[in-house]
């Protein structure tokens, strides 16, 4: 039945109301468990005498979970806990290697409450013993009892063992929580049991000594041979936050020489790493087959099962970066990879794996590789998941003196939900992985460009391009970056036609600086578009240096070889040249054909991925090599759009189209959807000055592509959306949030929030689209303090009202009469 005011209500969607996004102890924790076994080779953490206080599990049905019950407040009666452990009778969990006599346990018990099939049922006993005496013990304490405070000496004690039992009737029902419960040291300091890290010897482990990648050398893999050769380890600290850990592998008679170089993350649960196998010896190699970067175990706690969460990459679809799922059951196995060399045509390289008995946990792993990739995951009939990946094809000898590489692997634990994890690799990549010109975090800016109507370039003159800016500048739309594109060049009609890089000197007479001196006195930067990889037939790069081009067998287009010094040389001369004589001051390079079948008609038989290996590293080098002439340079990434966004490249530039398809809003919103969650900075254009429309296209880095040369445009909206843009936009670069499902139909409402918990303020986006029934949705808001007050701005008008962070975390009323129609809604935490 359709109702005049229905709320459709998603409170259903997500389940925890604050998220803290700070990578807690227990999962620095994993991390440091994580190195120091397969860099340091030291056995895992929390099991010796000298490991830091955590969690032994000795019994318990299925797993213990930490501040949470199946992602959901635990709760005792009406009680509502974010903290604290969650056990299933019967179940004994030991409190080990405190630094201190423990003086004080404090907290609630009582039967979880969230089983609504229950009826009641459920009832345990709860009992401390401290250094093996028993010295509290419960009555029987039933589903329907009220929270039970407890504050228990504990004598000094060095060991503490918590304790459920069945109360005599079998575990059927007995959830159990140990509730806000904490333990006083005799040093003063207090630990919440809830943030300690938890071992369970009852479960396999993949934090064992050992290796995490694999190849196989003359058919024979490196599990088995790898341990017999001499091993040296070192470690040297790159600054407070990172230390470089390497580990080398020599083989027995000076050959092969393997050395796996990382970086662990003192303030993150992450570390990353890359392989490189060098012929250190005086004659050819054997064959070195299926390089993998990644080859590791991870086991799934007992009761839980494993979930990959996964997305597309941009191949110029409305569901460009859809976040997908997929199951992974015993004996499956699911295979990924991106298509035609780039390394975000078809999938990206960045996978979330869940699992846990009812509590999420779980790792990330993520690849940095320009190139063709591929990833497997593989269950086994038990509870293990074998994860590999790295580049897809790999078959070849190694000349004396010859070295090659990995792609990059960046591995983050986790426990919690998985939306926190998201927030907590976003916090990572702004922090260690975007690029940071000249020492500074890359900031939201505007652009805008005049291809729309000019034909990308092939239509601009100094004439037009000059009036463009200047017509924007006096509609006070303010601009941080004039954006030209493909075109400028000396072509034969086609901006397709690269490979002469030459300003034309018909339509731009004084060249491309007449227009960035003009626009840079008005303090405005200048953006131009490259494309050097791509090389045409008769063009200059292809008549002067075919020596510098790989062809395939096919025909079409040439490709500039980077993996030779020359054209990478040439490449960084040719760019860098132009920069300086035409006063550019960023760089947008394209890429806008598949390398793939470029790189393997170039292997012979026994190099087979060889040639792209080499591509890679050139193409990285060519990137470096401009940064470092140029410290304040901001690279802009495409590649048809935004296929070529992985971690290496990602290091090194933003995308500032995230894809190619069309700037229609129902594909723009699900972009921001799926991307947001992967990587914090990109753009898109914007082009209407209906709020419906330019809402969806609100991003990071905003490119105008109005045709500003018209007196009829409604440019007091535009001015009027562009302010709330400049608002918004600094929160699009914290912390993220979907506040609906992913949804591709038109009679859907889709939302999201951006929340910075330092400041308390944040934005959330809420869309009615088309053909949606409902004119209202409740929006339940995350990451926010329940006990503080906020400021309510809805944007569109209306009186501020201030209410509480419960209230907003309960739900947001979102009302939007209009179909189509978008609500932008500012928040502040009250000081």
């Amino acid at each position: 039945m359709r109702c005049a005011a229905f709320c459709l209500a998603l409170l259903a969607f997500l389940s925890q109301t604050a998220i803290a996004v700070t990578p807690t102890a227990a999962e620095l924790a994993l991390r440091r468990r994580w190195v120091a076994a397969k860099f340091e080779g030291i056995a895992p953490a929390g099991v010796g005498q000298n490991d830091p206080p955590h969690l032994e599990v000795a019994e318990n049905h299925d797993a213990v979970q930490r501040n949470a019950r199946g992602g959901r407040a635990m709760r005792v009666g009406t009680a509502k806990y974010t903290r604290g452990l969650y056990c299933h009778a019967n179940s004994r969990v030991i409190l080990k290697n405190l630094a201190a006599p423990a003086l004080r346990l404090t907290g609630i018990a009582g039967v979880d409450s969230n089983d609504q099939t229950s009826g009641g049922r459920g009832s345990v006993v709860f009992i401390v013993r401290a250094d093996g005496k028993e010295i509290f013990k419960s009555e029987t304490r039933r589903e329907n009892s009220p929270p039970l405070a407890i504050d228990v000496d504990l004598k000094g004690a060095t060991e503490i063992e918590l304790v459920v039992t069945d109360a005599g009737d079998g575990i059927s029902c007995d959830q159990a929580d140990w509730a806000d419960a904490k333990v006083l040291l005799g040093d003063g300091s207090e630990w919440w049991l809830g943030d300690l890290s938890i071992h369970d010897p009852r479960q396999l482990r993949a934090d064992v000594p050992g290796e995490f990648f694999s190849f196989k050398l003359g058919g024979t893999p490196s599990s088995v041979f790898l341990k017999d050769w001499k091993v040296e380890r070192a470690s040297e600290k790159i600054d407070d936050q990172r230390t470089r850990r390497t580990v080398t592998w020599r083989q027995p008679g000076a050959g092969l020489v393997v050395r796996c170089v990382g970086i662990e993350y003192e303030k993150f649960p992450t570390v990353e790493w890359a392989v490189f196998v060098k012929n250190a010896g005086g004659k050819d190699s054997p064959l070195i087959e299926e390089l993998a970067a990644v080859d590791t175990p991870l086991y799934r706690d007992a009761g839980g099962e494993f979930l990959l969460h996964h997305s597309t990459g941009s191949p110029c679809l409305p569901t460009d970066y859809q976040p997908l799922e997929t199951a992974l059951p015993p004996q499956f196995s699911k295979r990924i990879a991106t298509a035609g060399g780039r390394s975000t045509n078809s999938d990206l390289p960045f996978f979330n794996i869940e699992w846990g008995g009812g509590a999420s946990r779980g790792a990330i792993v993520a690849l940095g590789w320009p190139g063709q990739w591929a990833a497997t995951f593989t269950r086994d009939s038990a509870s293990g998941l074998r994860v590999v990946a790295g580049q897809e094809l790999t078959r070849f000898k190694l000349e004396p003196g010859e070295e090659v590489r990995t792609p990059l692997v960046v591995m983050q634990f986790y426990e919690g939900a998985v939306g926190r994890a998201q927030n907590v690799w976003r916090r990572w990549m702004i922090a260690h992985n975007m690029p940071h010109p000249g020492g500074r975090a890359i900031e939201p800016m505007t652009g805008a460009c005049s291809s729309h109507q000019v034909e990308e370039m092939l239509r601009a003159t100094e004439e037009n391009q000059k009036h463009f800016v200047d017509r924007y500048l006096a509609e006070k739309i303010q601009l941080d970056y004039w954006w030209m594109d493909a075109g400028w060049y000396v072509n034969t009609g086609s901006w397709t036609n690269t490979g002469t890089w030459e300003v034309d000197t018909k339509r731009f007479p004084r060249g491309l600086r007449a227009v960035s001196d003009h626009i840079r006195a008005k303090g405005v930067k200048s953006l131009l578009w490259f494309e050097p990889e791509r090389v045409n037939a008769g063009t200059k790069l292809f008549r002067e240096h075919p020596e510098f081009l790989l062809s395939k067998p096919d025909g079409g287009d040439k490709l500039l070889n980077l993996g030779d010094e020359r054209a990478r040389k040439w490449a960084v001369e040719m760019v860098g040249r132009t920069m300086t004589e035409q006063g550019i001051d960023l760089f947008r390079s394209d890429f806008n054909i598949d390398p793939l079948p470029y790189w393997r008609a170039n292997d012979a038989e026994d190099r087979q991925g060889i040639t792209e290996i080499r591509y890679v590293e050139g193409f990285l080098a060519y990137w470096d090599e401009l940064h470092a002439r140029r410290p304040n340079l901001i690279i802009d990434t495409c590649a048809s759009g935004g296929r070529r966004n992985d971690l290496e490249t990602l290091r090194r530039a933003v995308p500032l189209l995230r894809s190619d398809y069309i700037l229609e809003p129902v594909g723009q919103q699900n972009h921001t959807l799926g991307i947001a969650r992967w990587i914090p900075y990109y753009g898109t254009g914007a082009n209407s000055t209906d709020a419906y429309v330019f809402r969806s296209q609100m991003c990071p880095w905003f490119t105008a592509c109005y045709d500003v040369r018209r007196t009829d445009l409604d440019y007091d909206a535009l001015r009027k959306l562009h302010g709330q843009w400049k608002r918004a936009a600094p929160l699009f670069m914290k912390d993220f949030y979907p506040l609906t499902p992913y949804a591709t139909e038109n009679t859907a409402w889709v939302a999201w929030q951006f929340h910075d918990p330092e400041t308390g303020q944040g934005v959330v986006q809420a869309f009615r689209r088309g053909e949606s029934f409902y004119e209202a949705a409740s929006l339940k808001l995350q990451g926010l303090d329940e006990t503080a007050r906020y400021v309510v701005t809805d944007v569109d008008g209306g009186k501020d009202r201030e209410v509480s962070g419960r209230e907003l975390s309960e739900g947001l009323s979102v009302a939007l009469k209009a179909r189509p129609a978008a609500g932008l809604i500012m928040y502040r935490r009250v000081e």
